[in-house]
């Protein structure tokens, strides 16, 4: 392993649980010797890699990461992540793929993706509001967000978007606590009168939900099998496009 490895090899064993690491326990972590490891987190601190926290010896990241983070916004920004990972999901389902991100006590979706197998497909319009109790995206959002904010959102009033929109605040609740314990929400017909959709969550960095990836297909093309394809494919969309973004799942 080469000197440049060896120094990126270290920033690893930092995280979450382990933001500060003394120089004996990173000595420990990597396996390197004292003098080794030494060396190469003063190069890592030269260039803004870490550096030593005031009044404390302990090494945590330090702004260089900052810097690339937004170099990386800049020439990936989070749409055309977003957008990829749509026309992948579009692409295996059949059907229109969507993100949406909270803004306030609403959704805005960021974007869209049409798949082109059949003749008929819901439709997505820029930025579209997406109310959080009558839609799958909403209610991904409220079943992995703070009780304050939940209760906020049920406080407000309920308009139904359809006679199938939930708007009772017990039977959100209910259904929330089902969408906490498999990861996947579900609306039928509760936004648009033919449309049934299937979402899950996206989280930032802080494991906060900011948002939702959703699949709507017709309603009269909902069948068991679509409906295991699409969970399947959300399943394994979500969490990816949330570590793509700098986030953590919960």
């Amino acid at each position: 392993m080469g000197t440049v490895s060896k120094a990126l090899s270290l920033l690893g064993y930092f995280s979450r649980s382990r933001s500060l690491i003394g120089l004996s326990d990173m000595a420990r972590l990597s396996g390197l010797n004292k003098a080794t490891v030494h060396r190469l987190m003063n190069e890592l601190q030269e260039s803004g890699f870490v550096e030593q926290g005031s009044g404390s010896r302990d090494y945590r990241l330090g702004p260089a990461f900052l810097r690339l983070a937004a170099l990386r916004e800049a020439a990936v920004p989070m749409r055309d992540m977003a957008q990829t990972s749509l026309q992948g999901l579009a692409e295996a389902t059949g059907e229109t793929a969507h993100v949406s991100l909270l803004q306030g006590q609403l959704l805005s979706t960021l974007s869209y993706a049409y798949a082109h197998q059949h003749g008929t497909r819901v439709t997505m319009e820029d930025a579209e509001v997406l109310p959080l109790h009558a839609t799958s995206s909403g209610l991904a959002v409220l079943a992995h967000s703070s009780p304050a904010f939940v209760e906020a959102a049920l406080t407000a009033p309920l308009k139904p978007r359809t006679p199938h929109t939930l708007t009772d605040p017990d039977e959100i609740r209910a259904a929330l606590k089902n969408i906490r314990s498999t990861g996947l929400s579900e609306s039928i017909a509760g936004f648009e009168a033919d449309v049934h959709t299937l979402a899950m969550p996206l989280f930032d960095a802080n494991q906060t939900c900011i948002g939702a990836i959703a699949v709507a297909a017709p309603v009269s093309r909902m069948t068991p099998d679509l409906k295991q394809t699409i969970s399947k494919a959300l399943t394994e969309a979500a969490p990816k496009l949330t570590r793509q973004i700098g986030g953590f799942l919960p």
